[in-house]
């Protein structure tokens, strides 16, 4: 019963911890300034890098945006891998003036491989030492035509590791785009935005970031090879020390998934990612929180802690402790019904979260009044079907698998 008793407690306080930190973020985030970047010659040397498998339907969308930046073309070089491809992706990006290699890997298969083999290819060709930094695009984004110049005001600033405003192709498309994409912008908005206003470090989501030449020598190429290799390099570049900046003038736009199914697979291998990456890095981030009294690693390791998770095995063991005749059966009950209170609690504080967000970001959100009314009421459906997602990601082995994209 001690077990069950300190478990509860640590749920607790870990969730009203993370309650307060969000409502402090969006209190800032509405009443500061956001940082911004002065004016700077557009004069460095980038590499854009691109993993894409099967992405010939969209993957020129995503290379005639970047021919249209606002930022001197002739500095700008792109380099795809076509990684396990069985179209003609690779062509297509030759054909568009892109740097192209090709990967056949059948046993180590994922993003993160495919950005190890790229640079590796571009190491070997002695092109690093032409770049001063990286930026990372998934084959479905698309750019503002300001994107690279308002990054490389960032990156001039300081910053060796920079995120930027993730924004939604199809954010009206369904209940399932529209909450993918509400939870990426309120990120930007809400959490990136306050980071740096608290002086900080933000995270890198996926796709959408920058890293600088020096970043990619002290990694040797990329490292990063879990099922979240975004929040794999976030935490190594925080127990680095280094610290990841926001510009929420560069602006991404991404293709969200439009089925259930292909939603649930998705934040199945997330969820796994970030159990993953708490196991890994966890103890070292927290130990740096103490040793180091570094904000940063307080935040991110509330980023990444399994709340769901711990939830599941709360029940679990309440269960198993009944069975063995260790407490009543009507005591459990009770202490479950108090988390369907707060799931109640939840629905309606995400709903309030979804509305603040389009409130903030509505010039922004492509979508009628009427539809983003439905997705205010739609998003905690897509938010507490996590819990029986984290659930799963405990006992599966999920693979990285791609998620198929048909351009906007």
């Amino acid at each position: 019963m001690a077990i069950l008793g300190v478990l509860d407690w640590l749920l607790w306080i870990l969730g009203i911890v993370s309650i307060i930190y969000q409502a402090v973020c969006i209190l800032t985030s509405f009443v500061s300034k956001p940082v911004t970047f002065k004016d700077v010659p557009m004069n460095k040397h980038f590499a854009v890098l691109i993993s894409a498998r099967n992405e010939e339907l969209v993957v020129g969308n995503l290379i005639r945006s970047i021919h249209a930046q606002s930022y001197p073309i002739d500095l700008i070089d792109i380099w795809l891998v076509a990684d396990n491809c069985t179209d003609d992706t690779a062509g297509l990006a030759r054909s568009m003036g892109c740097h192209v290699v090709e990967r056949d890997d059948l046993d180590q298969i994922g993003k993160g491989y495919a950005l190890t083999f790229l640079l590796d290819q571009i190491n070997r060709s002695e092109m690093a030492k032409v770049y001063d930094a990286y930026f990372v695009f998934d084959a479905d984004n698309l750019l503002h035509p300001k994107y690279i110049e308002e990054m490389n005001k960032a990156f001039q600033s300081g910053f060796k590791i920079l995120t930027s405003y993730r924004n939604s192709v199809n954010f009206s498309e369904n209940w399932v785009s529209s909450g993918s994409a509400l939870w990426f912008i309120r990120e930007s908005r809400f959490l990136n935005s306050s980071r740096m206003v608290f002086g900080s470090s933000c995270h890198v989501g996926g796709t959408g970031f920058m890293f600088s030449r020096e970043i990619m020598e002290r990694n040797n190429g990329w490292k990063f090879h879990l099922l979240t290799e975004d929040l794999e390099f976030t935490m190594d570049s925080i127990l680095h020390g280094d610290r990841i900046g926001y510009c929420g003038t560069a602006i991404l736009y991404d293709e969200q998934p439009v089925t259930f199914k292909q939603s649930w697979r998705q934040r199945v291998r997330w969820s796994k990612g970030f159990l993953q990456v708490f196991r890994y890095y966890g103890p070292s981030l927290m130990r740096r929180a103490i040793q180091e009294r570094d904000f940063s690693a307080v935040d991110l390791t509330l980023l990444i802690c399994p709340f769901t998770a711990f939830g599941a095995i709360r029940v679990v063991l309440s269960m198993i402790f009944v069975l063995c005749g260790f407490t009543t059966l009507s005591t459990q009950l009770s202490a479950v019904s108090g988390y369907f209170s707060g799931i109640v609690v939840s629905m309606l504080s995400m709903m309030a979260l979804a509305a603040m967000t389009i409130i903030a970001e509505r010039n922004r959100i492509g979508a009628s009044n009427k539809e983003l009314f439905a997705y205010c009421l739609s998003f905690p459906v897509y938010m507490l079907s996590y819990v029986p997602i984290s659930f799963q990601a405990i006992f599966s082995k999920p693979e990285w698998k791609p998620i198929e994209h048909h351009g906007h």
